[in-house]
This record gives C-alpha cells, structure tokens and sequence, in this order.
C-alpha cells in the first residue's frame, strides 16, 4: 500500500532551510491532490531505492559502432540554488552504462513547464531530507514539454552511480518522467521522443543496442532478484523490471517498447 506523506515535512529541523512554494498553476495542481506535493510524490516512486553501494554488475558485451547525438541537457545549476542545496560526498562512478531504468515521479501532470526547476528542487529536498540521501537518485529528469534535466551530480557524460532501482543501481541510469503515468493517462510525445532520445545517447556511449537485453547483478535483495542474481533485463527497461513496483505506470509502461524502437533508430540501427 502506498503511504502519502504530508508535503514538505522533508526539510527536517532549523538546519534545513526550505525552497519558495511553488506559484501558479503547478501549485494549483498539488492542491487538488490529498497529502501528494512533489516532495511525497517522489517517495512513491521511488520507494525501491537504495543507497549506492560497492559491487560491480555485468552486461552482456554490447555491440560496437553505434551512437547518436547527446540532445540538449538543462544543467544541475538551473534548479539547485544555494538555499536548497546540502553538502554531499564526491559522486560514485561506474565503467559504463549498459542499461536505462525509465521512472515516473508520482507527482501532477498538469504544471507550466517553466516550473521544472521548482518541481526538481522539492524533489531533490525530500529524498536529501526525511530520506537522509545524499543527492537526487535520478540521473535525468523530463518533463511534459520533453525538456531535459541533469540529475544526480557527477557529470552528464560519466556513468554516475545513481539511487532510483534498488539491487540496479550499478551501470545503469536512472531517467524520471515527471508526472503519473498510470493507465489512461496520456503520455505526451515529447516527452517520449526526449526519453528516446537521451537514452539512445546515454547507450550509445558504451555500444548497446536500446533494444538489447542485458545481464546485469543484482546488488539488493529487496530488488525483484536475489543479491547475487544475474538477471536479464531490457537494455531500456522500466523501474517495475527490477523492483516490485507500479512504476513508471502502465501508460509509460506501454510505451517503452516503441522508446527503444525510436532510441535504436538514433543510433543509426535498423
């Protein structure tokens, strides 16, 4: 059962200073939902992550020649700002990125996108809060108008350790379309060609085919596999492959297949 948490009880304590509310129609949105702001949406999501740890998991050997074009990536300093943001270690990489793990955030889907950076901050102050993380777990986040967001710190174009597929954390991305995406809900185009798109990119790095399954390790067992597992999973997969969740919602979900169409179209493959 899903557990809403009152909105912005994330920021604990005086040693915590706390964002603006977010103005206009996104806070509107947040209103009509019951005990759901952003800060509680996050946690629905993304109640199967874990803190990054040491391990290393295999992928098969993906193949080479094949890459595409990095799109446009708004960066970290567009929605961080010094009020919200809280000391953190240096980030933790991998060799590569073999596979993408596709979230959705749980949170409205009807907000001015010229909002994003706000919706990301109170997003980033829940899991750095009453979570205790360290930063953001997600490498990328889009929104409903397909513009892209750097994540977790560490640099865009390195395979950064994330915290958004507990046991999968390990060569792997995590990219979070904001919004809920449960069957019915429509899943706006643009969105999806910027999915496609990013991960087309993100694999193409290390030569894997977005159609592609791979093998990697489970790290956690409270993930779907056992620690120690090595699993089979899309290269392009969803949050609910790898963990017993909903997420990213049977709307999303639907839609991953033709992502990995259209991200292995980008890389040149046929």
């Amino acid at each position: 059962m899903r557990v809403f948490r009152p909105a912005f009880r994330a920021a604990r304590g005086a040693r915590r200073r706390r964002p603006g509310r977010i103005p206009g129609p996104a806070l509107a949105t947040l209103g009509c939902l019951p005990g759901l702001a952003a800060v509680a949406a996050l946690v629905l999501c993304a109640g199967g992550v874990e803190r990054p740890a040491a391990g290393r998991s295999l992928a098969a050997r993906p193949a080479a020649g094949h890459s595409a074009t990095r799109p446009p990536i708004v960066p970290r300093s567009a929605w961080l700002d010094e009020d919200t943001r809280r000391s953190q270690p240096p980030p933790r990489y991998d060799d590569k990125v073999v596979a993408v793990f596709v979230h959705h955030t749980d949170s409205p889907n009807v907000y001015d996108c010229a909002e994003t950076p706000r919706i990301i901050r109170y997003l980033y102050t829940g899991q750095t809060g009453s979570r205790d993380w360290d930063d953001i777990g997600y490498n990328f986040l889009v929104d409903r108008c397909g513009t892209i967001y750097e994540g977790r710190a560490g640099g865009v174009d390195r395979a950064v350790t994330g915290a958004h597929t507990q046991g999968f954390n390990h060569r792997t991305a995590g990219i979070a379309a904001l919004g809920t995406f449960t069957a019915g809900a429509e899943v706006p185009k643009a969105m999806t060609d910027s999915i496609a798109a990013l991960a087309a990119w993100k694999l193409g790095l290390s030569g894997t085919d977005p159609r592609a399954e791979v093998r990697l390790v489970s790290s956690n067992s409270l993930s779907r596999y056992p620690r120690g597992t090595r699993a089979t999973l899309h290269a392009l997969a969803g949050h609910r492959d790898g963990f017993m969740t909903s997420c990213p919602g049977a709307a999303l979900s639907a839609r991953l297949p033709e992502i990995r169409q259209a991200a292995a179209r980008l890389q040149g493959r046929h």
